[in-house]
């Protein structure tokens, strides 16, 4: 079953309230970058967004280097022709991420 896209409206409601977030893939995902003190720091990160991940049952797409990280979110279900679209799923995974960085 497809999940909903967000519209428009939701998607700027979405990046004004989270503005580290940027829009990936035409619209289909958003994307952040962060960048840590040291391996052991982004390591740890990942660890707790993993558990929300779970949490959530949604994880996300992300890529490691030492003391960088970066996360991309897309809902596989929402637009499951172009890989995937941008869904509240993703809205409550980027605050839920945002809010482990206080």
């Amino acid at each position: 079953m497809a999940v909903p896209e967000l519209t428009d409206a939701e998607r700027g409601a979405l990046l004004a309230a989270h503005p580290q977030w940027s829009l990936a893939r035409e619209g289909r995902a958003i994307e952040r970058k962060f960048a840590f003190a040291d391996f052991s720091e982004a390591w740890g990160f990942m660890n707790r967004v993993a558990l929300l991940a779970e949490a959530h049952d949604h994880h996300p797409e992300w890529f490691n280097v030492y003391n960088r990280v970066e996360i991309t979110l897309t809902t596989h279900d929402a637009n499951p022709e172009q890989r995937g679209g941008l869904s509240a799923r993703d809205a409550k995974m980027a605050a839920a991420i945002d809010a482990l960085l206080g």
